[in-house]
């Protein structure tokens, strides 16, 4: 027998899925008190909340919100907006993600990367189109949570990841070399930024070049506090100074400033200026806008956000997802359920002037090490932003542009992956390609399209991979009689069909007297272009009087082939066969003349 059964026009007939029935399903599963509690972690967590939690949350709270003020402000700044933008963004996430948050270490806000990347779409345009791409950008990533989308991240990998968060802070330290000495200029840009210091070089102020750069040493001392050697005093004493140490910086250099201006009567520093107190008003994100007496229908200012609608959410979910990942501690993380909590952020962000917000490296290593036990913090630090925004902005007049520019770039010290260039080489150095293919294409043309070169090179390596199957040739002898066992390590698909033939092909030609066993173990499917492909070489085969044997393939893959041509593959399958059985079955069986159809 050739087979344990006879495969019938029933067996392989193809049937459409039963969409009705899954929208079906997945609508009752989304109505279940589990789904429910699984949407809305906070229902889980916060019934079996412990009261001696919440000294630790306070005070991992607190130093999130003194890391985060500061950083608001200079990342406002970055994008191109009004300081008071940056805290407009940095507390409504909090709050967000105390909700629908599953991960205690996670903080959502503005960012480095995402104020670049909304000062490249939005630049001069106007605060309502950064208001809008929070709003846009939030329905994006809920969209896709919603679907189940989260897996498009995975088409971006670590050596495109690390050559783009590279050069994000390459770009965004270049591009506060002006703030740091006190230069005029307007890009952020890498080339544009360095271009514009020689142009101006003659302008650079001395002061403020000494106080950005002592800003920048003192913030790399304090960092080591942590480190401090001593009793345990000393040692929260230090770890408590490293956290709070953005704040001390920018604490200093207003009081320095302060202290000349208003005492000494001299301002040797460029200041941030007026910060409009209170808090944001709640209203719809901007739908239309007028820019230098141009009114911007809804349709018209999407089109002037551009690829920004793709690039900002998706680097927001990518931010976000590897951040939880990164303080998961090993436990499975809902990537589905931290997309939901990053969209409902910005669409509640845009309400409240918000720019687009996602999860912060920065911040979330420093609410982990504060010792936060649950996602509450997040309160406590939303709580003191909108105490800032409505008691302390008159303050925020005296911070130096320089403090804020040196603390902007000794953050993207740390940013920089340099740990990643070894760890590649290390382990596969072609794909030190992709990183630093990246990197140059983000500093030269943009961080959008250097990631998009950077996918689209690693995409090329994989499709090479895969158009190129491997096929192990293994020659044997039953009886006197020749076989070559012929296995590809790997599924077929379209891009592999013409280099399968050629290699079968090949071997059948080196090996004019065997039969030809093609092992189907590790092909789970074929497409219909690879049946079309096989088809062709099965008659090649039979056109030379070569007999060849289909050997253990699936179900799904033979009946794919036998719906594109029946006749001729119907008995040249075999699956449980020892192959000296196929070998005396085969030899008894005259060779069938090869037919040509007109």
């Amino acid at each position: 027998m050739h087979q344990e059964r006879k495969i019938n026009d029933e067996d392989i007939s193809e049937s459409f899925p039963q969409f009705g029935q899954l929208v079906s399903t997945c609508c009752h599963g989304l109505c279940t008190r589990k789904q429910l509690f699984k949407r809305i972690p906070v229902l889980q967590w916060l019934p079996s909340y412990k009261v001696e939690y919440l000294v630790d949350d306070i005070v991992a709270g607190l130093s999130v919100a003194l890391t985060v003020i500061p950083q608001g402000i200079a990342y406002a700044v970055i994008a191109n907006l009004d300081p008071q933008y940056g805290l407009y963004s940095a507390f409504m996430g909090c709050f967000i993600y105390f909700l629908f948050g599953s991960c205690k270490d996670v903080t959502i806000g503005p960012t480095a990367i995402m104020s670049l990347m909304v000062q490249a779409h939005v630049g001069n345009k106007g605060v309502e189109f950064a208001i809008l791409s929070a709003f846009v950008t939030g329905c994006m990533i809920l969209l896709l949570g919603i679907l189940n989308l989260g897996f498009l991240v995975q088409f971006i990998s670590f050596p495109v990841t690390a050559g783009f968060t590279s050069a994000a802070a390459i770009t965004i330290a270049s591009g506060q070399m002006k703030s740091l000495l006190g230069i005029p200029g307007q890009s952020n840009e890498f080339l544009d930024s360095w271009i514009n210091v020689f142009e101006h070089i003659q302008d650079i102020r001395l002061w403020d070049s000494v106080l950005g750069v002592s800003t920048i040493v003192i913030l790399l001392v304090l960092m080591q506090m942590k480190n401090i050697k001593g009793n345990n005093c000393c040692r929260i004493v230090g770890k408590y100074i490293t956290l709070s140490r953005n704040a001390i910086a920018v604490i200093s250099g207003s009081l320095l400033a302060y202290v000349l201006s208003d005492v000494g009567n001299v301002q040797p520093f460029l200041l941030t200026g007026n910060v409009t107190s209170g808090l944001p008003p709640f209203q719809l994100p901007p739908f239309t806008t007028s820019v230098d007496g141009q009114t911007y229908s809804f349709t018209e200012m999407i089109s002037e956000l551009g690829t920004s609608l793709i690039t900002l959410p998706l680097i927001a979910i990518l931010e976000s997802i590897a951040i939880a990942k990164a303080f998961s501690k090993g436990k499975a993380i809902d990537a589905t359920q931290e997309m939901i909590a990053l969209g409902i952020s910005n669409i509640a962000g845009s309400f409240v002037s918000s720019m687009p917000v996602t999860g912060s490296f920065t911040r979330s290593a420093v609410n982990n090490n504060s010792g936060v036990r649950t996602q509450l913090g997040g309160i406590t630090t939303g709580a003191v932003v909108l105490l800032a925004l409505g008691l302390l902005t008159e303050t925020f007049y005296y911070i130096p542009k320089a403090t804020l520019a040196g603390v902007i770039i000794a953050a993207m010290f740390f940013m920089v992956e340099f740990h990643a260039v070894a760890e590649i080489w290390r382990t596969k150095r072609i794909d030190i390609i992709p990183m630093i293919s990246t990197l140059v294409a983000c500093l030269l043309l943009g961080l959008e399209y250097g990631m998009l070169v950077g996918i689209g090179i690693n995409l090329c390596f994989v499709l090479h991979q895969v158009s190129r199957p491997v096929v192990v040739p293994v020659r044997l002898t039953f009886d006197g009689k020749d076989v070559l066992i012929l296995q590809a390590d790997q599924s077929l698909v379209y891009s592999s069909a013409e280099y399968l033939k050629y290699l079968v092909l090949k071997q059948a030609a080196k090996h004019p007297d065997a039969i030809i066993v093609l092992d189907g173990s590790h092909i789970n499917s074929v497409d219909t272009t690879v049946a079309k492909v096989l088809v062709s070489m099965t008659q090649d085969m039979e056109h030379s009087n070569r007999r060849i044997v289909y050997w253990k393939w699936n179900r799904p893959a033979q009946c794919t082939l036998l719906r594109m041509e029946r006749e001729l593959f119907e008995n040249v399958f075999r699956n449980d066969e020892k192959l000296d059985t196929i070998v005396k079955e085969v030899y008894s069986q005259p060779q069938t003349p090869f037919r040509l159809d007109v």
